[in-house]
């Protein structure tokens, strides 16, 4: 029958191998958060290096690779359709082309070593060089047009911290170069796929050996994270501001004495509430501020995102940020960290007065904060803050001097019930275990969790609840291989598993 399969898929011809290969980069997404059905890679990959295989030309095996990208990114991404919904009245005609327009260009990252692949003869080399490429474009991804790193391949197995202990060492791309070689191996033979098994097997083991210590003590900290539940369409109405702002102080209030009371005396309370939590300038507000400290214990700290604003002479705002404010309980403001990497489109609109639309709400765009820096709030450890998706970015989430813990305020409400939400999670769980810090993470509607410095989850609330998680603050660990080095770890492998499939593949007369 696999024999059968993959008979079917070589004879497939030109726009039948197109629609097939993107059946297949679909069915792979099946992979990914939260559904994490991997087994499925085990005929996607293979699929598509034979239909590579039996490709005609390297063009041919290009589109090949470009429609399995298509559907795998259009499939994973389906979720963005959402926030357009949010605003449907003015974006009604992007609701059907939303997820397909962004997964044209994202195809282009497995075109590339689809090509490649094509290039060597079948068999080990082919497979070494369409992973060795595929990692090296995933790296690719992070940085071009100011990176998207999202649904890295290696995130399939992020649906615990067991599975996902390498990243420790080789980062997700790591994983992901992993994973391609091990779902490739029904096509190389019995001894392969038992080879790839033993793999799989090592990484477990691996795993087992980094949970098995126990872990150190909790820092003197107790975390509350409040999850508002506030939906997108609601937020900035005008006449829901004073409701907003009332659901997250009620909602802290009993809570933070309640979390005091069950606290150690020594031990102080860190509030976080998520990205833009409520619609007012927090930093440039002393009213809002006072009624926000009316909610906190003497003990307590609260981490809040917010607008923050520079105005000018004129009264008028000069500069808008997307920020992290911390507020102790006088209503003074302690600490600022700005976001660095925006959202185009959704925080600012590249080539500015080119494009005949406008989708970011407001007049102006969002600035960047520059560079990125410990946040250093009174009592509070030093903590790495990190916006919305900026925790998806391997490698770049610690300031150059490093934090105790890293914060993530988030505002997944603009995708619903989905599986975007899930996807950012998986994304946050590895940024714990490659840096070897625990983090903090305030979604707006969900998922907010708490993770160790493992990777570990410590508590979590359900994704469309309102509610309020309380956590210890876990302790950080030493600094991982991949916290020192980054991602020049999955470059070298990259480039070793590129360069080695290449050399024992290269001849004269290419052979399917």
């Amino acid at each position: 029958m696999w024999d059968r399969l993959l008979g079917h898929l070589a004879a497939r011809r030109g726009w039948r191998a197109l629609v097939t290969a993107a059946g297949l980069g679909a069915l792979a997404a099946l992979a990914l958060p939260p559904v994490h059905a991997v087994p499925v890679l085990l005929v996607a990959i293979p699929g598509l290096l034979v239909m590579l295989g039996a490709a005609p030309t390297g063009r041919a095996a290009f589109w090949v690779g470009f429609a399995w990208g298509w559907g795998h990114f259009a499939a994973g991404l389906y979720w963005i359709t959402h926030a357009i919904l949010v605003e449907a009245e003015r974006f009604w005609w992007l609701v059907p082309i939303a997820a397909p327009a962004l997964a044209l260009p994202l195809a282009l990252f497995v075109a590339g070593p689809a090509a490649l692949a094509w290039r060597v003869r079948a068999g080990w080399p082919r497979v070494l060089v369409f992973a060795g490429a595929w990692v090296g474009f995933e790296l690719l991804r992070g940085w071009v047009f100011t990176g998207f790193p999202w649904n890295l391949l290696g995130t399939v197995w992020a649906f615990g911290a067991l599975p996902v202990q390498a990243a420790a060492w080789v980062g997700v791309h790591g994983l992901s170069l992993v994973t391609l070689l091990v779902m490739a191996t029904p096509l190389l033979g019995r001894r392969a796929m038992l080879g790839g098994a033993a793999a799989l097997a090592g990484f477990a083991a691996f795993g087992l050996v980094r949970l098995w210590p126990e872990e150190p003590a909790p820092r003197p900290v107790g975390l509350l994270i409040v999850q508002g539940n506030v939906a997108q369409e609601l937020k900035w109405r005008e006449e829901q501001r004073i409701p907003v702002l009332r659901r997250y102080i009620e909602g802290t209030r009993e809570a933070a004495l309640a979390a005091l009371r069950d606290l150690p005396e020594d031990y102080g309370l860190v509030v976080i509430w998520p990205e833009t939590a409520v619609p007012f300038l927090l930093a440039d507000d002393p009213e809002v501020r006072r009624l926000v400290a009316g909610a906190l214990p003497q003990r307590a700290m609260l981490l809040s995102g917010s607008v923050r604003a520079e105005f000018g002479a004129q009264g008028r705002a000069q500069r808008v940020f997307n920020s992290l404010v911390a507020i102790d309980p006088a209503g003074e403001v302690r600490g600022v960290a700005d976001k660095v990497t925006l959202v185009p489109f959704g925080e600012y609109m590249p080539l500015s007065g080119l494009l005949p639309i406008r989708i970011v709400q407001g007049g102006m765009d969002f600035s960047s904060g520059g560079e990125r820096r410990p946040v250093r709030a009174g009592w509070v450890p030093p903590f790495g803050a990190l916006i919305c998706y900026e925790v998806i970015f391997p490698g770049r989430v610690t300031p150059a001097e490093r934090p105790d813990w890293l914060v993530n305020v988030t505002n997944d409400a603009w995708f619903g019930i989905s599986a975007g939400p899930w996807q950012h999670l998986a994304a946050a769980r590895l940024r714990a275990i490659e840096e070897g810090l625990p983090l903090a993470r305030a979604a707006q509607t969900g998922v907010s969790a708490v993770f160790d410095a493992r990777g570990r989850e410590v508590a979590r609330t359900g994704l469309g609840e309102t509610g309020v998680l309380m956590a210890p603050l876990p302790a950080a660990r030493e600094p991982t291989p991949f916290a020192r080095f980054g991602l020049p770890i999955g470059g070298i492998l990259a480039v070793l598993a590129l360069a080695s499939g290449w050399w024992a593949g290269r001849k004269t007369n290419r052979q399917p």
